[in-house]
């Protein structure tokens, strides 16, 4: 078995959270005579080891003590109680500006936190070049890093984290404010650290890249250590942490349901049928001539789990539920998802689809379900809903909730543009490559090298 890098045993942290400063001062010193403030358990009784080696992701909810527990690990902060044993040097890339001066320039922040971990001007200097091509940010390493943006302040701290040889890299969500371009570089330092048998924790709500890198992932809550595992075992888990909704026996997930109730009247029986429906949200546009009413929706994977995240690649369903507070004709049901920028990628409605819908008298309710498979790219979207139809000819729009359930989908593979052609490749070599392996190599041994390990 692998030696241990970290090991968290029994590991509290109690935050006091005082209504004003003067408590604060008062409670310091030992003025008051009633507990002036409230506590938050931030970590309760955690504990986990981490194999040499091992690439580890933490996820969670916010709240549920993911920074925390790094800044425990790395020594920014003390636990209340507990204990945590490090076997390694470690590098952290904690949330942005930590360890940097504001004033000082990239250079100079540079020299600053070399030397807050140990190593002299001439080693810096050794590993300059290295940092300085990988930030990527040209003549602003010569600027005050207060005018630095997010993305050129996380490519600098990210690059010196990773170039002063750690055996354990930690990093924050700090990544995800980066490019594109440089994210992909950031983790494919994560696979060269990974074949260099260093550790690395993370912290992430990208589920697509803690399925692709992880060895193993924690899922906290609230405080709580829920569980540890597979990648795949444990990302389901979470998904129905992040809809409030999960089986009562698994210890650690909420009771709540995360039901948006439909105002106005009772639930008819189509509308208790089924699962809680998932929460809108807040920002949800809202409107219509009120002929019907979206009293909930409701997303479903493909093991039949109420989920907002879904794995690309894999069949899910969208249902929605209406109430109808007047008789309508032949009403349409529709879907859309957009991107974070608005765009609509794709959707489609009942007419499209050429399934009739009939009459529609008040006080009834219909659950109209959408079955597909998710070919979209992995990232966060929007969906929109809508019941519209047509009365004496004209188009009437009887109600719609645009932007209203947040969508993420989970890819370890993405492609270019929105959407996933899945397509087959094969190679096809004639003759033989200068420089290659094939040419020693075995007839068995090139069609391996052909085709890849699955055959294909």
């Amino acid at each position: 078995m692998n030696q241990s890098a970290i090991t968290v045993t029994n590991l509290n942290k109690v935050y006091k959270l005082y209504r004003k400063p003067s408590d604060r001062l008062r409670d310091a010193l030992g003025l008051g005579r009633k507990k002036l403030y409230t506590e938050l358990h931030a970590l309760k009784d955690v504990s986990f080891t981490i194999g040499q080696g091992e690439t580890v992701g933490i996820i969670g909810t916010n709240g549920s003590g993911k920074s925390t527990i790094l800044k425990i690990i790395t020594g920014v902060v003390n636990p209340t109680s507990g204990r945590v044993d490090v076997n390694g040097r470690i590098s952290a890339l904690l949330e942005l500006g930590a360890g940097f001066n504001q004033e000082y320039t990239g250079i100079e922040n540079i020299y600053l936190n070399g030397t807050m971990m140990g190593f002299s001007r001439q080693e810096i200097d050794a590993r300059m070049e290295s940092i300085l091509k990988f930030a990527d940010i040209g003549d602003f390493v010569n600027q005050p890093v207060k005018t630095y943006s997010s993305g050129m302040f996380v490519r600098l701290a990210f690059a010196l984290a990773i170039n002063i040889d750690p055996e354990i890299l930690i990093v924050d969500e700090a990544l995800s404010v980066g490019d594109v371009s440089f994210q992909a570089k950031c983790y494919h330092k994560f696979e060269e650290f990974k074949q260099q048998g260093k550790t690395i924790l993370f912290v992430s709500h990208d589920l697509g890249s803690i399925a692709k890198y992880c060895d193993r992932v924690i899922l906290l809550n609230k405080g709580d250590l829920v569980a540890q595992g597979g990648p795949k075992e444990i990302v389901d888990l979470y998904k129905q942490l992040l809809v409030n909704y999960g089986d009562d026996t698994e210890e650690g997930l909420p009771e709540e349901d995360g039901r948006t109730e439909p105002s106005g009247t009772e639930e008819t029986g189509a509308e208790k049928k089924g699962s809680a429906f998932l929460p809108l949200q807040a920002d949800t546009l809202e409107y219509g001539e009120g002929q019907a009413h979206i009293a909930g929706i409701r997303v479903f994977d493909d093991q039949g789990r109420m989920t907002n995240t879904i794995d690309k690649g894999s069949a899910f369903r969208i249902e929605m539920t209406v109430r109808f507070l007047q008789p309508v004709h032949d009403p349409i049901f529709a879907y859309t998802i957009k991107n974070a920028q608005g765009t609509e990628l794709t959707g489609t409605n009942t007419m499209l689809e050429g399934v009739p819908t009939g009459e529609m008298l008040p006080g009834s309710a219909v659950t109209v379900t959408f079955r597909q498979n998710m070919s979209l790219q992995g990232g966060a979207y929007l969906l929109s809903f809508g019941c519209t139809g047509y009365q004496d000819g004209e188009f009437r729009v009887f109600h719609r909730l645009y932007d209203a359930v947040d969508l993420r989908v989970v890819s370890s593979k993405n492609t270019v543009g929105f959407y996933d052609m899945d397509s087959d490749v094969t190679l096809e070599i004639s003759g033989r490559r200068a420089g290659s392996e094939a040419e020693t190599a075995s007839p068995e041994t090139e069609t391996e090298a052909r085709t890849g390990e699955d055959g294909k």
